[in-house]
């Protein structure tokens, strides 16, 4: 693999928003396809991995055969696979999709993230490539309480707290590393940099984008619509 590799994790059941929010249409098209889209027309992504739901909800085509449908479409588009009951399987079969091996970058993304720019893709890739785990991140503006059954307990230094984004980098055997001592230990984490911090490798901090949010809710998609009118 000369290229980096993308896994785009897009199996979730979307309860927040009311659906699988994957699927939702912006600007005339699902979040997934402007996902698909965004690393395709990357010059430094070589193949793209999907990873969606297995069976139909509510009338729509299975995941299975839209995911078929995005790989005609578009030609990085290696592999189509069933997700898992949780975030992190569903990045482990994504991840078994990738043919890759030593300092090779594997990307995860969010499915939920239809709008990581150029310039963002091309950050994470260039400083994985270098300290082998990059991870995006914006900082916080609002000062953060610490509250516990509706009682402040204290208030953090905001300074130094920051939002991760996605796409997460890493070198294949960082993460394939990472992914075996969660799967060894049953520990469950909220994203891939957090495995690779508890093996004791650094995870390296790149600057995110304002407008790389992750759709949520009904608002977040009327956020990015605005965004992508802009």
């Amino acid at each position: 693999m000369s290229g980096a590799a993308a896994v785009i994790v897009a199996a979730g059941e979307g309860r927040r928003f009311g659906g699988p929010k994957q699927f939702a249409l912006l600007g005339g098209r699902s979040i997934l396809e402007h996902c698909v889209e965004r690393f395709e027309s990357h010059r430094a992504v070589e193949t793209i991995v999907l990873v969606l739901p297995g069976l139909p909800s509510d009338g729509d085509l299975a995941g299975q055969d839209i995911g078929e449908d995005l790989a005609r479409r578009f030609r990085k588009v290696a592999a189509v696979v069933a997700g898992g009951p949780r975030r992190q399987d569903s990045v482990r079969n994504g991840f078994g999709a990738v043919r890759g091996s030593g300092r090779d970058v594997v990307l995860i993304h969010d499915g939920a993230r239809p709008l990581a720019g150029s310039d963002l893709i091309g950050r994470v890739i260039g400083e994985a490539a270098r300290s082998g785990a990059a991870v995006p991140v914006m900082p916080l503006e609002d000062t953060v309480k610490e509250v516990r059954e509706w009682g402040i307990l204290g208030t953090h230094d905001r300074s130094v707290l920051y939002r991760a984004q996605t796409p997460q980098g890493f070198f294949y055997e960082v993460l394939e590393e990472a992914l075996a001592a969660a799967d060894r230990e049953g520990f469950v984490g909220t994203d891939e940099a957090s495995l690779v911090e508890r093996t004791g490798r650094r995870v390296a901090a790149v600057a995110g984008d304002p407008r790389n949010i992750k759709i949520t809710t009904p608002l977040d998609l009327k956020i990015a619509e605005a965004f992508l009118e802009a």
